[in-house]
């Protein structure tokens, strides 16, 4: 009966995490100047006729996301810091694509490169989940050579407006909400910073490795869905994390297959993601399963929006769960691995060998 009796206490305690609805006190104005970031690029290229460039410059506007809460000349240089990043790993991604056999040495060499800078300045959530999907969405891109300085060109334009965007979006709030302080960065140590990066940009390879020998196509959420359940802050994070993307993702795609079902225009689907936004940046601070629902059609939007209407919304719901599960199930091992001791003793101190003394860290 004991075994029984702890099986209804976890469910019970599963329940209850999936269903706690978060405090938030984040101000209206940001999710609405979110969605601007990310939809008038939209806009713009349905303005034009060519929504494939308004996707590539929307995703650019993902980086308005990283504005931090501190005075308007640290949280300026912070987020420029973030744009040019983002730029650079949707420039990286998309070269990878012409060269394939350097898709995953480069995504594993973005994923810990962004991990340990983020670590190491104490970069907030989402931390370095945008710019692995930068990487993946561009690796997966079908573009030629000539082609790559015009979509890194429209990234950095995207980017550019979130850049204005949040300087108005602050010069106006701070009036509303006094900033916090910038706070000094703690002393990084090695297995915070390099360690727990490598074994994240490891799983976020092996992750695109299994996609690529099972074949699957255009499977740049795979590592995406790794990343964002194996940084978990601990184990009980990392568990919940991929139950709530799990589920937010299935109940997810049954929306996607609604909204492909309709007969969209461009100026639809610019109009679809930007409430898509407004509604994820008002919820995800509150629940995350729940976002994960609007995240699922969204993301889905923004890869294959410019193809949708040459196949079939079917295949295409089908192929993103099949990518969640898996890139879910590698981070769910990913991050045991991480919050293992044993596996810290021993990887941790074959890796701290190879580091030469000079640049290991005092403790």
């Amino acid at each position: 009966m004991r075994t029984w009796s702890d099986l209804v206490g976890f469910l019970r305690e599963e329940f209850r995490h999936l269903t706690t609805i978060h405090p938030s006190d984040r101000l209206w104005q940001m999710p609405f100047a979110a969605s601007l970031a990310s939809g008038l690029p939209l806009l713009v290229g349905a303005y034009f006729g060519r929504l494939d460039y308004g996707l590539v410059s929307s995703l650019g506007g993902l980086v308005f996301l990283y504005l931090p809460p501190t005075p308007l000349y640290h949280r300026m240089v912070s987020l420029m810091a973030s744009a040019f990043a983002l730029t650079a790993c949707y420039a990286l991604g998309v070269m990878s694509h012409l060269v394939p056999v350097l898709m995953m040495p480069v995504l594993i060499f973005i994923a810990i490169l962004t991990t340990m800078l983020c670590r190491f300045y104490r970069v907030g959530v989402p931390g370095s989940l945008f710019f692995i999907m930068a990487a993946s969405i561009g690796a997966y891109s079908p573009v030629d050579l000539m082609q790559v300085p015009l979509m890194v060109g429209l990234m950095s334009m995207g980017t550019l407006l979130a850049t204005l965007i949040a300087f108005f979006y602050s010069v106006y709030t701070l009036r509303l909400r006094p900033p916090q302080p910038v706070q000094p960065l703690p002393e990084p140590t090695f297995d915070f910073v390099v360690f727990d990066s490598v074994v994240i940009g490891a799983c976020v390879g092996v992750s695109l490795a299994l996609a690529q020998v099972l074949q699957m196509e255009k499977a740049y959420w795979v590592p995406v869905s790794c990343l964002a359940v194996v940084q978990g802050a601990s184990l009980r994070a990392v568990w919940s994390r991929q139950l709530h993307r799990i589920l937010g993702t299935g109940i997810g795609l049954a929306v996607a297959w609604g909204i492909l079902s309709l007969p969209l225009d461009m100026w639809s689907i610019s109009v679809t993601m930007i409430l898509l936004t407004f509604i994820i940046e008002t919820v995800v601070v509150r629940h995350y399963a729940f976002a994960v629902v609007f995240i699922t059609p969204l993301t889905i939007l923004l890869a294959d929006a410019a193809i949708l209407g040459h196949g079939s919304p079917t295949a295409l719901i089908q192929a993103r769960f099949i990518d969640t599960c898996l890139g879910s199930f590698v981070g769910l091992l990913g991050g045991i691995c991480l919050h293992s001791p044993g596996f810290r003793t021993v990887a941790g101190g074959g890796m701290r060998r190879l580091v030469p003394s000079r640049f290991k860290p005092s403790r």
